[in-house]
């Protein structure tokens, strides 16, 4: 297929034919599933990458996906159409049972080890930290984030955020672990480098075989699922828990729920289960 290279005009509307296609290869790379009515996310997202590659239709774009030689296109594709919202302590209900709960029953346990599954941009994993140094004041733990997008890890590894990202997070917490920006950095703070030094963030397919990561106490797996069908959902929770030491937790999000799955995991709050020994 020849790609349509006119220049400057006005780009052709995504086709039913092309969504079908995109779709498709979404799920295959990442697990979602595009429901009809995100045919508007699909050309807002991707908009700018036919601009840049000087295209006018989405089938001659989607023709470069997956293309030898065109990886890194690939991987922008990907990246622009799985990043998803976040923040500093988005439901802060789970933050309140690590402390009440997960922590105490850690206090005598050295290097308690927590997973953010889908960390985007470091906010979500940035707040455990934050929880998990006020707690145990010290070495003993550590955080791993991961995520498919790479762009979003390049982010959470600076730790740079504008300061309207800084309204949900505890005034107390703001002044000990956030550093204000300077000069050209004024409108910016900085995660703290003590907090940062335990905070590690790879890239990770989570429909793919899980890598040797290790066992974890505490698993986050927040926001995700909602994109994932059934048997993807099965398939992902199965594995994640294989990671999961008994009497470990796991948290999803209020909007989720693993009912219809088959799972070993037991209810112990609104989206937070256990692990049994």
């Amino acid at each position: 297929m020849k790609a349509n290279t006119l220049g400057p005009g006005t780009i052709q509307p995504l086709k039913k034919i092309e969504f079908e296609w995109i779709s498709q290869f979404l799920y295959e790379r990442t697990g979602i599933a595009l429901n009809d009515g995100k045919q508007a996310m699909v050309m807002g997202r991707l908009d700018k990458r036919l601009r840049k590659r000087g295209l006018l239709n989405y089938t001659d774009y989607f023709a470069l996906l997956g293309k030898p030689g065109f990886e890194d296109e690939t991987t922008v594709a990907i990246d622009l159409l799985t990043t998803n919202e976040t923040y500093f302590f988005r439901e802060p209900k789970h933050f309140d049972f690590l402390k009440a709960v997960v922590f105490e029953q850690y206090a005598r346990q050295r290097g308690l080890r927590v997973w953010s599954a889908a960390s985007s941009s470091g906010e979500e994993a940035y707040t455990i930290a934050m929880c998990l140094a006020e707690y145990f004041r010290g070495d003993g733990w550590e955080i791993l984030g991961t995520d498919i997008s790479t762009k979003v890890l390049e982010k959470a590894a600076r730790a740079l955020y504008p300061m309207s990202a800084a309204e949900k997070i505890p005034l107390p917490l703001l002044k000990k672990y956030c550093l204000k920006g300077r000069d050209e950095f004024e409108d910016f703070f900085l995660i703290d480098p003590v907090i940062r030094s335990k905070v590690k963030f790879q890239s990770l397919n989570l429909i793919e075989p899980l890598p040797d990561i290790g066992l974890l106490d505490v698993i986050f797996l927040r926001n995700v699922m909602i994109y994932f069908d059934l048997e993807t959902k099965q398939k992902l929770v199965q594995r994640m828990v294989e990671k999961l030491r008994p009497g470990g937790y796991f948290f999803i999000s209020h909007s989720e729920t693993l009912n219809g799955l088959n799972t070993s995991l037991k209810m112990v709050s609104p989206s937070i289960y256990q692990r049994p020994m």
